[in-house]
């Protein structure tokens, strides 16, 4: 699961992003509202945790900036601001949790499990890309009709691509979600995983689905786009 840290105190943030490290999260970290907006736009998130009181942007007109442009990414505030009417605010424009500060590591964390439970939904959702449709509940990949034996390691990689469809993945992004490892630019990791990945993807049948950007990762488009 991926979260990004939107918190303008650094010893705050590295704080929080090492103990969700330690419970197996991938995690990146913004520092302000419009570094923040900029980041959850261009990348898929599993949960979202701002603070309020942002520079450049509050926590709360960067969730209605979200929601506005349909990104559903579940969001826990997190804030000094204790008062009834913030928290109806935060839950209004689009947040699922709300946690006042100073507050325990143990409850951030059951929150975070709960509000993923109950994205449950979405991040089960069937991904169709022309004739390729990945039906994520059960876990299984299908071309033209025809199912697809996929490792493990090849499932996620292609579920990577198909949740940015039409967006470049860069092979550091690759690296981490896959491996938890720092992409070193000499390594040909990425790039032997993507071409098993198509041999069985692409090599059967007629389009090509994952196309290369040079020198930066790779895209997943249909030939119909």
């Amino acid at each position: 699961m991926k979260l990004l840290i939107v918190e303008d105190d650094p010893r705050a943030a590295q704080a929080l992003e090492r103990s969700l490290r330690q419970h197996c999260f991938l995690v990146e970290t913004a520092f302000d509202g419009l570094q923040g907006l900029s980041m959850a736009r261009q990348e898929t998130f599993d949960c979202l945790i701002l603070d309020v009181m942002l520079p450049g942007m509050d926590g709360f007109t960067l969730v209605a900036e979200l929601r506005t442009a349909g990104i559903e990414t579940p969001v826990v505030f997190l804030t000094a601001r204790d008062a009834l009417p913030d928290r109806i605010r935060g839950l209004e424009v689009g947040g699922g949790d709300y946690l006042v500060k100073p507050f325990a590591f143990s409850e951030l964390l059951l929150r975070i499990n709960n509000l993923l439970q109950r994205g449950g939904e979405t991040l089960t959702k069937d991904l169709i890309i022309g004739d390729l449709s990945i039906h994520r509940a059960q876990r299984k990949v299908y071309r033209s009709g025809k199912r697809l034996d996929l490792s493990n390691q090849e499932y996620a990689l292609l579920d990577l691509l198909a949740r940015n469809r039409g967006n470049v993945v860069t092979r550091t992004r690759i690296a981490e979600e896959l491996w938890e490892l720092a992409f070193d630019g000499d390594s040909n990791l990425v790039d032997a995983a993507v071409r098993r990945l198509r041999k069985k993807v692409e090599d059967p049948f007629e389009g090509k689905l994952i196309h290369t950007r040079r020198g930066v990762g790779y895209i997943l488009e249909c030939p119909c786009d």
